[in-house]
């Protein structure tokens, strides 16, 4: 692996290892001057370089393990959700959330505070129950939820050592329909935006052109057939899947047009067997804002059409549940995330983003930890509340920096 999934990072290093034991892990980090651990690389930026070893944990054990109160399993780090899906499903069991990307890893998930949507569902973090990692000096250590350190140790970019394994909360298995509506005007959602929400298990809003009088795509995924809100009309889609990327295969799109399937479905935008959004040809940014403040945020968004329409392929809007976790987009504030799918332009990248943060910063926003961001945004982490204390953890777990590369150094500082 040379590059990240959109080719943005070429890799700075060509010393890599598959371990496929843990003791096998545990020695090569124990080895290791610098290390770090790579999952699908679905990240764009450079958190997952290093000038020294590159470590991947898909070749270690993949069993999914549930416990015996069926309330967590117990799943591999290295594994992609779409693995993880099928053996809980086939147990009767299932996630309550899953990112638009099936294929992306758990643990690289979980690192940088990636997420689904809906009102009752935190970030994919917080199913987290515990987690297993390799520390700096080789040793295997275990936190769990209730331990002092657990909410600084989730979402924790990779600092603090190599997961090997993590239980996640499960549930029951559950079926979802996806209804796709169509070209919806801008005012009426965004004044019944609570009621949108509320009225689905999880909420997506596609926007393909910020000038546009409406908003591209409302796509709901709810246990029953969903109702729009009064005063929001929309064009109801009858295919059977409409790809939220203008001129991408809709071939790639999970079952829409509500037919009830299975979780893992339908709560993934796209098929775990085909390629997802635009096949890696593209870029990423996120940020995380206060719902409260969203449709005012979008509101001034729609105002920087100019500048953000040449670069992007699609907007996304979802919203998550308060979490406690300290890096998490989601900390202590029930969340709206604003997404942007950008042309592999990047020119025009730093031309949007430049408009899009001048909205953000205005508004408290919150980067994603595995996206771009521009220059207002360059110091992550004063904008997490508990942001220098995770430095402070980070510093404890790893005080020779065997972790640390250029992302760290600049995140949690030289």
């Amino acid at each position: 692996m040379n590059t990240n999934w959109a080719g943005n990072v070429r890799f700075s290093t060509d010393r890599t290892a598959h371990p496929a034991t843990i003791p096998e892990l545990q020695e090569a980090v124990a080895a290791a001057d610098r290390v770090r651990a790579v999952g699908t690389a679905h990240s764009f930026n450079d958190i997952a370089d290093t000038t020294g070893l590159m470590v991947s944990t898909a070749a270690l054990p993949a069993d999914v393990r549930v416990a015996p109160d069926r309330r967590t399993a117990s799943v591999p780090a290295g594994a992609p959700f779409a693995h993880v899906a099928r053996a809980l499903h086939a147990e009767g069991l299932a996630l309550g959330n899953m990112g638009s990307l099936p294929h992306i890893s758990v643990a690289g998930a979980v690192a940088t505070g990636t997420h689904g949507s809906g009102d009752a569902n935190p970030v994919l973090s917080g199913y987290v129950a515990a987690i297993e990692y390799v520390r700096a000096d080789g040793a295997l250590a275990r936190v769990s939820r209730g331990d002092d350190a657990f909410d600084g140790s989730v979402v924790a970019l990779g600092a603090l050592g190599i997961a090997t394994r993590l239980d996640l909360d499960v549930r029951e298995s559950f079926d979802l329909r996806q209804d796709l509506f169509l070209d919806a005007p801008w005012e009426p959602v965004l004044d019944a935006f609570d009621a949108l929400t509320a009225g689905a298990y999880s909420t997506s809003l596609f926007i393909q052109d910020w000038a546009s009088p409406a908003i591209t795509q409302v796509l709901l995924k709810h246990h029953t057939e969903p109702r729009l809100p009064d005063g929001v009309t929309a064009r109801r889609s009858r295919a059977r899947a409409v790809s939220p990327v203008a001129g991408a295969s809709d071939d790639t799109v999970t079952l829409q047009g509500g037919a009830m399937g299975p979780w893992l479905e339908r709560l993934p935008h796209f098929r775990h067997d085909a390629p997802p959004s635009n096949a890696g040809d593209e870029l990423q940014s996120e940020y995380f804002v206060d719902r409260a403040h969203l449709p005012q945020v979008l509101r001034e968004l729609r105002r920087e059409a100019d500048a953000v329409n040449p670069a992007l392929l699609v907007s996304e809007i979802r919203t998550m549940a308060a979490d406690g976790l300290w890096l998490s987009g989601a900390h202590h504030r029930p969340t709206a995330g604003v997404h942007f799918t950008w042309k592999p332009d990047m020119p025009a990248v730093r031309a949007a983003l430049a408009a899009v943060e001048r909205v953000l910063d205005r508004h408290d926003a919150r980067p994603h930890w595995g996206k771009l961001a521009g220059p207002a945004f360059a110091d992550r982490l004063a904008r997490f509340p508990r942001g220098r204390d995770f430095a402070e953890l980070a510093a404890h777990n790893d005080p020779s920096g065997k972790f640390r590369n250029a992302y760290l150094d600049r995140v949690l500082g030289a």
